[in-house]
């Protein structure tokens, strides 16, 4: 009887243990959205030519993206460079959470080819585009709410 007791007493120790280590565990934060950044470059003097190339195209893409539900929201934050090599402008794409991204390419392939045109005329515009900006990169990120 003895020992059972001593094993009762060190279960419900243990059980203390991890019933603590799991509210200790406990985030400070939740999950929010999923942002895609994509950091640019635009060329000395091509600001406005740019913008107005994303209003007449990324823009009528990312509203009727919205309208689908396959995005949240979307911005673009400007900015002084940090240095010479440095982004410009960040194009910002808010989806739900990273679920949303499983199928969304052929969705926004097929989006984009009824907006903007076939393969070849969204090559030519990407060319175009290239002699204004340089996109040097980008990156999911999530969103963190704080409790």
């Amino acid at each position: 009887m003895d020992h059972l007791r001593t094993f009762v007493v060190w279960m419900l120790c243990g059980a203390w243990l991890v019933t603590g280590a799991c509210w200790a565990a406990e985030r400070p934060y939740t999950d929010g959205s999923v942002w895609t950044a994509t950091f640019v470059r635009v060329k000395p003097g091509m600001g406005n030519t740019y913008l107005r190339d994303l209003a007449s195209s990324w823009k009528q893409v990312m509203d009727e993206a919205r309208k689908q539900q396959l995005i949240v929201s979307y911005k673009i934050l400007g900015g002084d460079p940090g240095n010479r090599n440095d982004w410009n402008l960040i194009l910002l794409v808010e989806s739900k959470n990273w679920a949303a991204f499983d199928g969304a390419d052929d969705k926004f392939d097929a989006l984009v080819e009824k907006l903007v045109g076939s393969e070849t005329k969204q090559t030519e515009m990407m060319v175009k585009r290239s002699d204004v900006r340089e996109i040097l990169g980008s990156r999911n990120l999530q969103e963190i709410i704080l409790r």
